[in-house]
């Protein structure tokens, strides 16, 4: 088992209309690499991504990426009038956003807005003046940062999508301290970036599988290094909540649902669980529960699922 060959697969959420969530993801460049339909338990499985001839991981297997978004379709929620689904900025709050790196933000966001989709944040609003987030078709919130600084590409007409990236994953967490220990030291994750909002009263941290990505490469226009990455887990802690009782964030899978899990692909699916077990990590599901003998849950300290799958390259090559 080697750790530095895990990649930060994906993220799933739960979506009412398919086809109405694919068109919006389609808009801002991803593409269906795969898709998984289980009509014996009611549901079908997208799988999107960066797949232009300049994204990440082009032509590269669904479980060999990073920055791949899922989305979840239970047969009949399109119909049904009362069905939405949870996007977690509401009480009962959890996972936050996914978030997407962009070329030439004003012109991205220009292009989100002149197909019909509502904003939760225009660049213009507030303070942040660099940052917006895009409302999905479900209302999950979709934060857009660019690749290039603002004052770069003011004026810039045009947008490749191509270059896009699907960035990072946000989720709230109650203690920072229980978070980082679990992502690092048992999911062999490295911090990438801290970002102390001390005024605002919280922090973020960066989490991801470096790679052959340099994190620590300069800028020129001080636009964040990890801004081109894919594959980047955000915990979002807010100050006070560590001396809270209990279980503080919501974890999308118990009542409303809306955010399912994030997802880790690894070299050697069998010794993985041997570390989890070693590691004492609770399980939500073990490889030998139920019908899916392919697939294991384990829970992070907010009780978040992570979903751990074979990396199917790195299984087929014995690389």
């Amino acid at each position: 088992m080697d750790q530095s060959k895990w990649k930060f697969n994906h993220t799933m959420l739960r979506v009412k209309d398919p086809k109405k969530s694919i068109a919006f993801y389609e808009l801002i460049g991803m593409t269906v690499v795969q898709e998984m339909p289980m009509k014996e338990m009611g549901f079908t499985n997208y799988f999107l991504a960066y797949d232009g001839k300049t994204s990440a991981s082009t032509g590269k297997h669904w479980t060999d990426r990073e920055g791949v978004l899922e989305l979840c379709h239970n047969y009949g929620t399109e119909d049904d009038p009362n069905y939405a689904s949870h996007n977690g900025n509401k009480d009962p709050k959890g996972f936050g956003h996914t978030c997407i790196s962009v070329d030439n933000i004003q012109a991205a966001c220009q292009r989100i807005e002149d197909a019909g989709y509502r904003f939760q944040k225009k660049l213009t609003d507030g303070r942040m003046r660099s940052i917006a987030f895009a409302l999905d078709p479900d209302n999950y919130w979709v934060e857009i940062i660019g690749q290039n600084s603002v004052e770069e590409t003011e004026g810039v007409k045009e947008t490749d999508t191509q270059s896009y990236r699907m960035n990072h994953s946000m989720i709230r967490v109650k203690n920072p301290e229980k978070s980082l220990k679990f992502y690092q030291d048992i999911c062999g994750m490295t911090l990438l970036r801290t970002s102390e909002q001390k005024e605002a009263e919280f922090t973020l941290y960066f989490l991801g599988y470096p790679g052959d990505y340099d994190i620590n490469k300069k800028t020129s226009n001080g636009v964040n290094p990890l801004a081109g990455k894919e594959g980047i887990l955000e915990l979002t802690w807010n100050y006070g909540t560590e001396k809270e009782e209990g279980q503080v964030y919501h974890n999308g899978n118990d009542k409303p649902q809306g955010f399912g899990h994030i997802c880790l692909s690894v070299d050697d699916l069998d010794k993985a669980m041997e570390h989890f077990e070693n590691k004492k990590v609770n399980f939500k599901k073990r490889l030998t529960d139920g019908k899916m003998r392919n697939v294991a849950f384990i829970l992070d300290p907010d009780n978040y699922w992570v979903e751990i799958i074979q990396n199917q390259a790195i299984k087929n090559t014995g690389v």
